[in-house]
């Protein structure tokens, strides 16, 4: 918990919520409706969340106007409250302020720039040439590759790795095990025997970019694998080689997309997904969870595959029943000429 205090007036304004309400009521921390104590704000952005409205004991909560009527306490009135929420969040963040600077224990080639507004922690690696922008924070024991650029006011967790030449943008956020420019998985075959290809590219990351824990992203074999403006990739996501993703596209966990496929815009991917190598995907495309891509998808769209879970005895008499699918369909149409003669 933090020690920082706002009036709820300031957060309004801030926020630029209605407020209904004593401008004046302190606020120190950000809870859930259930948990939230007096000298909290809370939020209702799920309607099934509604049931724990009238109960509260938050100071203020932040909600639509259409549930306002139903709030105990001060509210601030916003159309997205989950957005404000977001916002409101970073208020209350307890991560540590890094200070400018480069640890005495970092190791740094001469030929890096570093801007004097950023913080490089202990243990860092920073090679030759590599180029540090303004307010950059590096955390402890990563790796910055040889004529790596890392845009303004990026953060690495601590134990990132760049590797050589990799291009991140601004106001970036990489989080701890994650490894951009890693070669991509690339070999020619002569009699069984595998010949590895040397991978040319490298991996550009636009500005606002977010990349999670132990996600990979594989550099180029030859063009760059280019990851979009705003979007934002979940824990343990493959990336490979040549892949290219679109502006404010988003991957929740587990995701893995192969090599040269090009995603649009504005697309988001539920968890395990997978998405086949030299694919074409159109922007505003959904993918629920563990639906697995084989060809171009063109339109804008839901999509889904695979089948949710059920009784085991059920399953197997589906899974059967699937197996036999095709001659099924043949009898039918056999029955339908039948009965159309």
């Amino acid at each position: 918990m933090t020690e920082s205090c706002y009036r709820l007036g300031d957060i309004a304004t801030e926020l630029g919520a209605e407020l209904n309400g004593d401008p004046d009521t302190p606020i120190n921390g950000i809870a859930t409706l259930q948990a939230a104590v007096p000298g909290q704000i809370a939020f209702l952005a799920n309607p099934s969340y509604v049931r724990y409205l009238k109960n509260t004991q938050a100071s203020a909560v932040i909600l639509s106007p259409s549930v306002a009527s139903e709030s105990p306490t001060n509210v601030l009135l916003l159309d997205n409250p989950y957005l404000g929420y977001a916002r409101l969040s970073h208020w209350f963040d307890p991560v540590p302020r890094p200070i400018s600077g480069i640890h005495p224990t970092a190791v740094v080639d001469p030929s890096a720039r570093i801007a004097d507004s950023a913080s490089v922690g202990p243990q860092v690696v920073i090679e030759a040439k590599a180029d540090i922008g303004e307010g950059v924070v590096v955390g402890a024991g990563s790796v910055i590759g040889a004529r790596c650029h890392i845009g303004a006011h990026s953060v690495l967790r601590p134990r990132v790795t760049l590797a050589h030449e990799t291009v991140v943008g601004q106001r970036c956020l990489i989080q701890s095990g994650a490894v951009v420019g890693s070669d991509g998985f690339g070999f020619a075959n002569e009699k069984g025997v595998w010949h590895r290809i040397a991978q040319i590219g490298k991996v550009v990351l636009g500005d606002d970019v977010e990349v999670g824990a132990n996600t990979t992203i594989d550099r180029g074999a030859l063009d760059d694998t280019v990851i979009g403006d705003g979007v934002k990739l979940d824990n343990l996501i493959q990336i490979a080689h040549n892949v290219r993703i679109g502006d404010h596209s988003a991957m929740a966990a587990m995701v893995g997309i192969a090599g040269s496929t090009h995603i649009g815009k504005h697309c988001v991917f539920g968890g395990a997904s997978g998405v086949a190598g030299h694919l074409n995907i159109a922007d505003q495309v959904h993918l629920t969870g563990m639906t697995l891509v084989t060809g171009d998808i063109r339109e804008p769209g839901v999509y889904s595959s695979g089948t949710s879970a059920d009784k085991n005895r059920q399953w197997r008499k589906n899974a059967v029943r699937f197996r036999q699918l095709d001659t099924m369909a043949r009898k039918l149409r056999e029955l339908e000429k039948k009965s159309e003669g």
